[in-house]
């Protein structure tokens, strides 16, 4: 009897600017035994390792022709979408620069690609939320560009608080207790979810403390982008064990 033919996995091509998360995609690939395959390309970042969140420098990070350096060295491996895993070199410089963004790395490349923030914009879209508290990692002046992105996009921030990390090196090593305590006081009045931006950051593994400490859906960076990158790349992997918001969007897709 012939073998059946396994599916092939969905190949996510990353442009990645850094920091100390870039474990949790390679674990997000394992759980999902391996129906993903991650290809990670290190861009070039504005500032230095301990500053690189200021926004003078987010905006050398959010450089079109750097994004296109490092999304030429994943075309030889055929990824199925190439995907900005960058919220604040997303946002820092608007919506039109980030539209822009990815629509010089599709034409590069002729991959589908998108954005981190992007994927936020989206993800609320789809799920019908517009007004959210944000939980930013960033100093005040970088948060403050990521909510004037989402208003941009319709979204309201009715909460917004920074833990003042300096750099993504610095957010990546975040006390666990203060990113929770941090969507403990996000769940106000009026919030319809709790947004945890930064790549950088990782969240997988926390996002269901995150929910049960906000009480309510917690969408972080290196959820939406993996939602986003795998419909973008075809789709059709439900996905266990990261939070609800996969769930959520799962379904929300499947009713659109």
């Amino acid at each position: 009897m012939a073998k059946t033919a396994a599916k092939t996995a969905l190949r996510l091509g990353l442009l990645w600017p850094g920091g100390g998360a870039e474990q949790e995609y390679y674990q997000f690939a394992e759980a999902l035994d391996d129906r993903v395959k991650i290809f990670l390309a290190p861009t070039r970042v504005g500032g230095g390792e301990d500053d690189d969140h200021e926004v003078e420098h987010l905006k050398q990070t959010a450089r079109v022709d750097w994004l296109l350096e490092a999304a030429r060295r994943l075309i030889c491996l055929k990824p199925d979408t190439i995907y900005w895993a960058c919220t604040s070199g997303s946002f820092v410089l608007g919506r039109d620069h980030a539209l822009a963004q990815v629509a010089a790395i599709e034409k590069e490349t002729g991959a589908p690609a998108g954005s981190t923030s992007l994927a936020f914009a989206r993800a609320l879209k789809r799920l019908g939320l517009k007004r959210v508290s944000v939980l930013a990692t960033y100093p005040e002046p970088a948060s403050r560009a990521f909510a004037a992105f989402l208003a941009e996009h319709g979204i309201k921030v009715v909460h917004l608080q920074w833990l003042d990390a300096q750099s993504g090196w610095a957010a990546s090593v975040m006390p666990r207790e203060k990113v929770i305590a941090g969507a403990r006081a996000a769940a106000v009045e009026g919030a319809e979810a709790v947004l945890v931006p930064d790549t950088a950051m990782p969240t997988l593994h926390l996002a269901e403390e995150l929910e049960a400490a906000a009480g309510l859906p917690v969408l972080t960076a290196n959820q939406v982008t993996l939602w986003d990158a795998m419909r973008l790349a075809g789709g059709g992997i439900r996905v266990k064990g990261f939070g609800s918001t996969f769930d959520r969007l799962d379904a929300a897709e499947a009713a659109a």
